[in-house]
């Protein structure tokens, strides 16, 4: 009996340059969508890495369902056009209006400490808050990704580019108060 060959995530269809979108359409690896993608991949490598560096006793919940709402709007942003009624009705998680009010929480909590901040932030207090201003940054490139995609022919959710506005704004407070330990409180 021959042995069988393991899994390999090297499939060897991308050495062309293209790839698929979600149902298997085939586009070129610098097509708009998977650049949406890629960014948003980024991001969600962005909060691990500021995950990773938060110190002893702050909360990773909040990063970590960023992370999880990640995965569903790369998921959504990687269909077709023709595709996204089929991903609607599929069993693919899609973020909702209650994703949303929960990160608008987030920002009213942390604006409701009074954080202190005078003029523009200028990042690097500490390995903590400046993963966070990447992880913003990489936050608001992901958003201009979004935007970017009508003109291309994929009308997304409006939900999509509100959600990753706002996850802007909730890293930048994040980030004022890593700046700050005594203002820190789980996030």
């Amino acid at each position: 009996m021959a042995a069988s060959r393991p899994l390999s995530i090297s499939t060897r269809t991308g050495d062309a340059g293209s790839t698929s979108l979600l149902y298997g359409q085939r586009v070129p690896k610098d097509h708009p969508q998977i650049e949406a993608v890629g960014t948003l991949d980024e991001l969600n490598t962005t909060l691990g890495f500021a995950k990773a560096l938060r110190p002893p006793g702050v909360d990773a919940t909040g990063i970590e369902q960023i992370q999880r709402d990640l995965i569903a709007v790369m998921g959504e942003v990687s269909c077709a056009e023709a595709d996204a009624a089929r991903h609607a009705s599929s069993k693919f998680s899609r973020l909702d209006a209650p994703d949303l009010a929960r990160i608008d929480a987030a920002v009213n909590g942390l604006e409701s400490l009074g954080l202190s901040f005078d003029g523009w932030a200028t990042p690097g207090a500490n390995p903590y808050s400046a993963s966070l201003e990447i992880a913003r940054t990489t936050a608001r490139r992901a958003e201009r990704r979004l935007v970017g995609l009508a003109a291309h022919g994929r009308q997304l959710r409006p939900l999509l580019v509100q959600y990753l506005n706002r996850v802007s704004d909730l890293l930048w407070l994040m980030a004022r108060q890593a700046e700050n330990p005594r203002e820190q409180i789980g996030n």
